[in-house]
């Protein structure tokens, strides 16, 4: 008798994946090869320890990993035992990671001795005061509450952390299999943190269901998109602590499809990589395909099995457009796909719009996220359950795609990545010599849009300094690449008294401030 339909959930997907085509390649790396048995195996032996360990459902586990194998079988393991993953980025500073562990609550840290150059041990010391007193098992950390414990997946670790290593306890293998036969498709599995328009950032929390759906089609998409038929083989170019490497990570157990990491997006390094493994492709942001593109080797590589790479589009999202706006690239409210929602796209009455008419897009159903961490129903979807996503787009006849304008609000899109103007300000205006900081975005050709900072200061303030000081407290791609100097009467204000953030950018653009 046939096996029943499978539950959409991660254990069941991957156990499926190992049972199809278990001996494909999964991920590949400059110095890694990892099959779906292999991810299969490695993340039993984890969740078995974690199991022991006394980690289980519902449990918030962050993965502080660069994007390669570990990553993904440590995703996996926490995914089979029910847990909530939480990826942290590790762009982030220690003020970035000390605030996700405690907005997300995170129970058990997880992650390796050095990220690329960094000792992470300093980096958690540094973002956790009082850290480097404690013993491991016993952490308490006012900064972070409910953080018990912090593993580290090497033999010599501080006093502080839990070491990984082979001789570690763990349940039986049929205890694994008894606890994911309690994973359920409502189940949260992941807590993904994207900026908002306030200075915190957002979790948005996806279920097993959803996120098993939402990936469905995606080996479907890479193969149009690279206009080559065969299993995709693609870099991998967005970290997978975001949505972009969520969704190749979780789509590509749906069907075969490699995926080639790296730890750091190097232009030399991808080259090496795409060549090497014949890909078929690069799913990425623009401004890291221009990279490509202008590195000087590029014209003499064998690229002969990825088209699209030497030919293409710079943006994929602009593969086969109408005009000159893109399809939308989709969200982290929905898991990077459009597949199992409902659409409105509506006028700012909310009435919907005609085939070619701009309006906000609204969106519902079971391909969206259960809600933001922490806020109630009420705060996040409408009467109704819409989610007002603020994304202006349209549609054309005979044309599922939805093409994407820009945001009814302030949020940047810098390079791919969303970048709250609070976030960035508030930073900023924590420094004595800054009396107000406004930051916008500003159009860019490769990065399409650049983080500005318009600073009211005295107009000798060293601003390199004021830059080096910023990057001390926020991921690089969050640090403005452009300041301006100007006096407080400088800065337009609406008749309201609120900040005419959109005559701020025209009087950059324009060069009334500079």
């Amino acid at each position: 008798m046939p096996d029943p339909e499978p539950r959409p959930t991660i254990p069941e997907l991957l156990r499926r994946s190992a049972r199809e085509f278990g001996l494909e390649e999964y991920v590949v790396t400059p110095g890694e090869r990892l099959t779906y048995t292999a991810a299969e195996q490695h993340s039993s032996r984890i969740a078995r320890r974690l199991l022991h360990a006394g980690v289980g459902k519902g449990t918030r586990v962050g993965l502080f990993f660069t994007s390669g194998a570990e990553w993904v079988i440590w995703w996996l393991a926490v995914c089979r035992i029910g847990a909530i993953a939480v990826p942290l980025s590790t762009l982030y500073a220690p003020a970035e990671i000390r605030k996700v562990l405690r907005l997300a609550d995170i129970d058990v840290l997880v992650a390796p001795d050095r990220v690329l150059a960094v000792d992470t041990a300093e980096v958690f010391e540094a973002a956790l005061e009082g850290l480097s007193t404690q013993r491991s098992g016993r952490l308490q950390c006012p900064d972070a509450p409910y953080l018990r414990e912090i593993i580290v997946t090497a033999d010599s670790v501080p006093a502080w952390a839990t070491p990984w290593t082979d001789d570690l306890p763990e349940v039986s293998p049929q205890i694994l299999a008894a606890v994911e036969g309690e994973v359920f498709p409502a189940d949260p599995a992941i807590m993904i943190h994207t900026s908002g328009s306030t200075a915190d950032p957002k979790g948005v929390l996806h279920t097993h269901g959803t996120l098993v759906r939402q990936t469905g089609t995606w080996t479907a998409a890479i193969r149009q998109v690279t206009t080559v038929a065969t299993a995709p083989r693609v870099l991998t170019a967005m970290p997978l602590f975001w949505v972009g490497g969520l969704l190749a990570v979780t789509g590509a157990l749906h069907e075969p499809a490699t995926l080639l990491l790296l730890p750091r997006l190097d232009p030399g390094a991808a080259l090496d990589l795409i060549e090497r493994e014949r890909a078929t492709g690069v799913i990425g942001w623009p401004a890291f395909t221009q990279r490509l593109r202008e590195h000087p080797g590029f014209a003499d590589r064998d690229l002969s099995s990825a088209p699209s790479l030497r030919d293409g589009p710079l943006d994929i999202a602009m593969a086969g457009v109408p005009d000159r706006f893109p399809v939308h690239r989709t969200m982290t409210e929905t898991a990077g796909s459009f597949a199992h929602t409902d659409i409105r796209i509506v006028d700012q009455d909310g009435f919907e719009t005609p085939e070619g008419t701009v309006g906000e897009l609204l969106i519902r159903g079971i391909g969206m996220m259960a809600g933001y961490n922490k806020r109630e129903r009420w705060e996040t979807f409408d009467a109704d359950g819409w989610f007002h996503t603020g994304d202006r787009v349209y549609r054309i006849a005979d044309d599922p795609r939805l093409f994407y304008v820009g945001r009814t609000d302030d949020m940047i899109k810098a390079a791919g990545a969303n970048v709250s103007p609070r976030e960035v300000e508030a930073v900023v205006e924590g420094f004595d010599e800054v009396a107000q900081c406004l930051v916008v975005g500003i159009e860019h050709a490769t990065r399409g849009q650049e983080v500005c900072a318009v600073v009211v200061a005295d107009p000798d303030i060293d601003l390199d300094a004021l830059a080096a000081r910023t990057r001390t407290q926020l991921s690089v791609y969050k640090v403005p690449t452009r300041w301006i100097t100007a006096t407080s009467d400088q800065i337009p204000i609406l008749p309201s008294g609120k900040l005419d953030r959109r005559r701020l950018r025209t009087m950059i653009a324009d060069g009334t401030l500079k």
